[in-house]
């Protein structure tokens, strides 16, 4: 054997030694537990790969979407816990209305109606969040946000000086 593949044979024998040694110290099943939402979130960019170079239709984006949207929402709730899905399921729908939206941006012509789908969708998944956020602590965020932006406006600060309402009739 030659010195080169010695080298070769001893490297290779050092990396499966220490991929074990991980692998018996929990490492890769805590990646795995851990990662896991980002394998959703590189199949929906991958099939974004596939519509913007050339190699499939329009269409992939709507599974493509979905997919990058549903592996933030698993990010978010293996970061924070899966408690969180009791409020985040309208994101579901969410999901497919980027999906759909984005196949009415990109595909040529543009199809009829969805549009339409994409938005009823959006809509119905950002009003049933809301509701569903009611029975949360965000509820009190929005109020303090809510009272934030009347203080502003009060004070002066959303007036800008071409403003058509500051002039007068």
């Amino acid at each position: 054997m030659s010195s080169k593949n010695d080298v070769r044979l001893g490297l290779f024998i050092v990396i499966a030694g220490v991929v074990i040694l991980l692998g018996k110290l929990g490492v890769f099943g805590f990646l795995g537990r851990t990662l896991w939402p980002f394998a959703i979130i590189i199949v929906g960019l991958l099939l974004h790969l596939l519509f913007f170079s050339k190699r499939a239709r329009a269409y992939v984006l709507i599974p493509g979407g979905a997919l990058v949207v549903y592996g933030l929402m698993f990010a978010i709730c293996n970061f924070w816990g899966f408690g969180l899905m009791t409020y985040l399921w309208p994101v579901f729908l969410l999901g497919i209305a980027v999906g759909v939206y984005e196949y009415h941006m990109f595909e040529s012509p543009k199809p009829e109606g969805v549009l339409l789908i994409a938005l009823f969708l959006g809509i119905v998944s950002f009003v049933l969040l809301f509701f569903t956020l009611l029975h949360t602590g965000a509820i009190y965020v929005l109020a303090v946000l809510l009272i934030a932006l009347g203080i502003w406006f009060i004070a002066g600060k959303g007036r800008s000086r071409g403003n058509k309402w500051n002039r007068g009739w």
